[in-house]
């Protein structure tokens, strides 16, 4: 098996903690490791360091290779511009697909998560690719049940449950559902049919190129052009020429959306202690104690409940006293105080900062 990590997002939601230049991946958020660190670290306990590969943005090689010294140098994939993840998957299925073996077995994963059981995640990986290795013209996607009915992620509307092996059950695939509003992200987390999108699968590098093939042709024969370059001298530069050309595409809407999900699609759905720390509101939930806090760095409080504060600064204290569903983070250009209920309306206020003077705190 190949397992790829996914570390190229901007992390705007983890604003003002992750910019542009240091996305929150590579920020050492716990216990002095960025999430990307802890992602290879969790793999690296049961997988062997030549099958685990990390694709990011060229603007980030320095900073990957200097925290992953242990990967060996060729399993890095750099993306010359951002385009959404179906052309940075499209790359990644079809140099497998052409330079690797194309029915074996690959994991897409994400870089800024936590994980707490992880070794019962990697023993749901390997069962997931055994059975990819039964079945390769099949996508399994790997979902969690939702703890609480978050307006941050997107859902998976999943069925019966069509296979059992020991921990190990399989369900239909019944559609995606993107990010809901508050009332309908309460319906889904009531009614035990929805899991949260983690961006997770298994497949093969062969089923899901040619899918791209059938399903983007556009996209595929850019791909194409940019792999023929592969080994010769002008190999960087066609990269970046023929991928600034690609038009942006999400996976899901290039593949998942367009096949039979009843003959090629099936759903995993575990607890394995997963968190998406991407979100100021997701820290918390991951770290909380028993009055819904979570304080990190120098702070001192009184009497607050289901909040969050977050000091990168070590000589200012932060005094927060009588109060309840804050987020407070404060590094050394920005001091954010924002209520919970509002942090899905952040993006707002970066628009804003963006065509002002200001810019350059993003």
């Amino acid at each position: 098996m190949k397992i790829v990590i996914f570390a190229g997002g901007v992390g705007t939601r983890l604003w003002p903690l992750s910019r542009k230049k240091t996305p929150k991946q590579f920020e050492k958020i716990i216990n002095n490791q960025s999430t990307l660190q802890l992602s290879v670290k969790r793999l690296l306990s049961e997988f062997n360091p030549q099958d685990i590969y990390v694709s990011t943005n060229i603007a980030y090689e320095t900073i990957v290779k200097k925290q992953l010294p242990q990967l060996p140098e060729n399993n890095f994939f750099f993306e010359p511009e951002k385009k959404n993840v179906g052309p940075a998957i499209a790359l990644v299925a079809g140099y497998f697909y052409r330079f690797q073996d194309p029915e074996e077995p690959f994991v897409i994963l994400w870089s800024d998560h936590l994980i707490k059981k992880e070794k019962f995640f990697c023993e749901i990986i390997q069962n997931g690719v055994n059975y990819i290795n039964q079945e390769k013209n099949k996508i399994l996607f790997i979902g969690i049940d939702p703890r609480f009915p978050s307006t941050n992620l997107g859902y998976i509307h999943y069925g019966q449950q069509i296979k059992k092996e020991s921990s190990f059950a399989l369900h239909q695939f019944r559609g995606f559902r993107y990010k809901p509003d508050p009332e309908t992200a309460e319906q889904y987390f009531q009614s035990g049919e929805y899991a949260w999108n983690l961006g997770y699968f298994i497949s093969t590098p062969k089923f899901i190129y040619q899918a791209f093939k059938r399903y983007t042709p556009d996209l595929y024969r850019k791909v194409e052009k940019i792999l023929n370059h592969r080994g010769q001298e002008d190999c960087a530069q066609a990269l970046s020429q023929i991928y600034s050309q690609i038009e942006p595409i999400s996976f899901d809407n290039a593949i998942p959306e367009n096949i039979d999900p009843k003959k090629a699609v099936v759903m995993v759905v575990e607890d394995f202690g997963w968190s998406d720390i991407g979100t100021w509101e997701l820290i918390q939930e991951a770290f909380q104690d028993e009055n819904g806090n979570y304080f990190c760095g120098k702070t001192y409080t009184k009497d607050v409940f289901n909040s969050l504060i977050y000091n990168k600064e070590k000589k200012k204290l932060i005094v927060c006293f009588g109060s309840k569903n804050l987020v407070v983070v404060n590094t050394k250009d920005v001091l954010m105080v924002i209520e919970k209920s509002a942090l899905p309306r952040l993006k707002e206020i970066l628009n804003d900062l963006a065509t002002s003077d200001k810019s350059n705190l993003l």
